[in-house]
């Protein structure tokens, strides 16, 4: 079994535009240092939004050296982005856009959920790039909920969608630049079952929803992460209550990480590259 190394609460909540009330579960000025090659998550809602004749949103910004992953639980978001790619997605729906060498974009409520309003729950995920990939071009992977295995464990215990990485003989339709699993695990009162994960990845747990313990000992309730050691391959979860939870886990990418806002690189240099890039309109433009 991996050892818990700790069990973290979120912090409150923020505002992301006018959009996206999130809790920042992990960054890389934290924990994201530790869970390579996982920067960020933010786990925004859930919330409900009253109808509205105007998207909420986050308009126009940039993203370089990295990859955002957004799973949609409730509600639906519309992207567009400077490659001139945009989307849809809506529950069980994820979007994986490789920021890469650079990418301005932006990310709205869709209109039919903007006009009925409703619940919105949704994770954004930050990935980090090993340098060789850093400024390749920017890239983007609409994984529809269709695609997106769902397998059931074993004595009922619940299911898991594989996004990410192989679970049971079942690959996920995700491409990634290094080895790594994102499981969407949904178990179900009095569920247990064991993950196997490969020796040495960094692992961690994020529940979204209900309260289960880990390893027979720790309990984790809604809205807490636990990071696992990266000696060992399995963790074993018992569900109190319904739960919904991301099984994180990956091949670290042991390279220095320097990051500033959207920007995460290997070096100060390559951060004000960066900047400088983006204020001289080097990212693209928005076409509206």
């Amino acid at each position: 079994m991996k050892k818990v190394l700790g069990v973290y609460s979120a912090p409150r909540p923020h505002w992301v535009g006018d959009g996206f009330p999130v809790r920042s579960m992990f960054g890389y000025d934290s924990h994201g240092k530790h869970l390579s090659p996982f920067l960020l998550l933010d786990y925004a809602g859930p919330a409900q939004f009253a109808p509205a004749a105007r998207p909420r949103g986050v308009g126009q910004h940039p993203h370089r050296g990295f990859e955002t992953v957004t799973i949609v639980y409730q509600g639906e978001v519309d992207h567009r982005d400077s490659t001139g790619a945009g989307g849809h997605i809506g529950p069980g729906d994820v979007q994986w856009m490789t920021a890469a060498g650079g990418i301005l974009h932006e990310e709205f409520h869709s209109e039919a959920f903007t006009r009925q309003g409703g619940a919105l729950e949704m994770v954004q995920l930050w990935v980090n790039l090993p340098a060789r990939d850093k400024m390749s071009a920017p890239g983007y992977q609409t994984l529809l909920n269709r695609d997106i295995p769902s397998v059931a464990l074993p004595d009922g215990a619940g299911q898991v969608r594989v996004i990410a990485g192989e679970f049971d003989g079942h690959r996920g339709p995700a491409q990634t630049h290094t080895p790594m699993n994102v499981w969407d695990v949904r178990l179900n009162q009095q569920g247990v079952a064991t993950f196997d994960v490969p020796e040495g990845h960094t692992l961690a747990l994020v529940v979204l929803r209900g309260t289960v313990m880990v390893n027979g000992a720790e309990i984790v309730r809604e809205a807490q992460l636990v990071h696992l050691e990266r000696d060992g391959t399995q963790v074993q979860v018992e569900a109190n209550n319904d739960a919904t939870l991301l099984l994180l886990s990956g091949e670290p990418i042991d390279e220095p990480i320097v990051g500033y806002g959207p920007f995460v690189m290997n070096s100060d240099a390559e951060i004000r590259q960066a900047i400088d890039d983006f204020n001289r309109g080097r990212f693209g433009q928005m076409t509206h």
